[in-house]
């Protein structure tokens, strides 16, 4: 079989073979660049998908605890790992089937351009050899005397082997023969790079499974407890009062009554609803200033802050303690021998570290002083918080008829009391009898002229009781010795809360 005397005639049929061929092959070298671009595009993504839920810790943050976290930290990484045998994959197909892909498919061109010009010359001249031919007949026909001559022309030119095109079309044929086996050898290059990273990616998908499997929730539950757990102990029952039986407090059996009387209707959710803007048990925490102290927080964390801060304390300690050790044995050697250096030089350096030193220790000695306080008093807390409950029975009890909650009636947040059809002598004598209690006291840094309605004039230096904090608006609610109360711009006053009139609430 030969193209060369099976298809003598075919020649432009095997120029678009042959230029179908090669678009072929450029048509599946572009399918392999897409690929490569696809799986570099998925790498990418992987990688960013592991960037963006990597956590970012600082060098002070704690290393995760939660087993749930280190499982899927662990599924980070061996993600990342998958994606980086995308780009292996990629890499082998760009190198091993595209690159040569391109390369050949350039060579086969050039080399199909050069067998079609060589043809095309060899078709001119067949061509030409043809009109010679002619011609000698013609001359024949009209000179007998040329017939010989015309005779030996024809059989020469007949006989020319450079008048055929057999060795080009077989030429064509092996480019044809060698490009299909290029193409198969591909074919096997492009499976054989996915199929030597298959046992790596295995890998990668057993260790996300043993990640799973790592994730211990009553480990995380308990974790869970010990970071929040407050150290208070539930409240229990509070007293409701009734007042709609008759003017004066009686104590109920922990239910309103529904029942009102002819003269004055006053409905229990009223009247229940003088408790204003409690704090909620699933409410979100009321927003103040961290105290040094800690003493914002409830016990149980507070007792941990404290300890905490006292082992960063003492480890600091030890770096200065270790430094003025340094600074010590240097001073020594410079005494020793002077033309390292001057003494001198240390002292400013070592008055600082003791200076440091003593600032540290009596930091150390300030927190262990609060540590003691917090452990000492956590075993009375719920004696001292049922006594509150008895000392402040009023409306604003334990719940509100929302259901809102508080430990000590001090703590109390009021909000505006809420507005109703049905308004009494009853409702002002209650609010004039109960005014809210103090929860703390401020000296006026700078005089306030209090004109505005709801305000409270001070002088500088005067000293006013606190019962109601700031609420984020910049002012603070306060009370005159003499009973009268008002607003005053916090701003303008040092406030001091007492300790035990910051009831803990336990937020969820």
């Amino acid at each position: 079989m030969s193209w060369g005397t099976e298809l003598w005639d075919q020649f432009d049929s095997l120029d678009k073979h042959t230029q179908w061929g090669i678009d072929f092959l450029e048509r599946y070298a572009k399918f392999v660049k897409e690929r490569i671009e696809i799986e570099q595009n998925y790498a990418k993504q992987l990688r960013n998908l592991v960037k963006k839920y990597c956590p970012k810790r600082s060098s002070k943050d704690e290393e995760p605890r939660f087993t749930s976290c280190i499982a899927f930290f662990n599924i980070l990484n061996e993600l990342n790992d998958y994606a980086g045998q995308r780009e292996v994959v990629a890499e082998e197909m760009a190198h091993r089937v595209y690159g040569e892909l391109m390369r050949y498919a350039h060579d086969l061109k050039t080399e199909r351009k050069m067998h079609l010009q060589e043809g095309r010359k060899a078709q001119q001249y067949l061509d030409m050899c043809w009109k010679q031919m002619d011609n000698s007949k013609k001359k024949f026909e009209r000179e007998c005397r040329e017939a010989e001559k015309a005779q030996q022309s024809y059989e020469r030119l007949d006989n020319d082997t450079n008048a055929t095109k057999a060795d080009v079309e077989k030429q064509l044929q092996e480019m044809d023969e060698r490009r299909t086996i290029k193409l198969s050898e591909c074919y096997r290059g492009f499976a054989d790079s996915e199929r030597k990273v298959i046992p790596i990616i295995s890998k990668c998908l057993e260790g996300m499974i043993l990640a799973a499997k790592s994730v211990d929730e009553r480990r995380d539950s308990q974790m869970v407890v010990d970071s929040f757990k407050s150290g208070f102990e539930p409240p229990g029952d509070f007293p409701f009062e009734d007042y709609s039986q008759h003017i004066y407090r009686t104590v109920s059996d922990g239910t309103i009554s529904a029942s009102k009387q002819e003269s004055g209707k006053v409905d229990a959710k009223t009247t229940v609803g003088k408790a204003k803007g409690k704090l909620w048990l699933f409410g979100k925490k009321p927003k103040g200033p961290a105290l040094e102290d800690f003493s914002h927080l409830p016990p149980e964390q507070r007792r941990k802050k404290l300890q905490q801060r006292i082992d960063e304390l003492n480890r600091e300690l030890q770096k200065e303690s270790d430094q003025k050790e340094a600074l010590n044995k240097m001073k020594d050697v410079y005494e020793k021998n002077p033309q390292m250096g001057d003494p001198g030089s240390l002292q400013p350096k070592l008055a600082e570290t003791m200076n440091n030193i003593d600032r540290l220790r009596m930091e150390i000695h300030k927190n262990e002083a609060w540590l003691s306080e917090v452990e000492g008093k956590t075993g009375g807390r719920g004696d001292r918080r049922h006594s509150s409950d008895i000392n402040h029975l009023v409306t604003q009890g334990r719940e509100s008829p929302e259901g809102s909650y508080t430990d000590d009636a001090n703590q109390e947040v009021r909000g505006p009391p809420q507005q109703h059809g049905h308004h009494n002598e009853f409702d002002d004598e209650f609010e004039d009898d109960d005014p809210l209690p103090a929860i703390g006291h401020c000296k006026a840094i700078y005089p306030f002229d209090g004109h505005n309605e709801g305000t409270l004039a001070m002088k500088e230096g005067e000293v006013l009781y606190i019962i109601e904090e700031d609420k984020g608006d910049g002012w603070t609610r306060a009370r005159r010795q003499n009973g009268e109360e008002g607003y005053v711009p916090t701003s303008y006053i040092d406030v001091t809360l007492e300790k035990n009139s910051k009831g803990a609430v336990t937020y969820i």
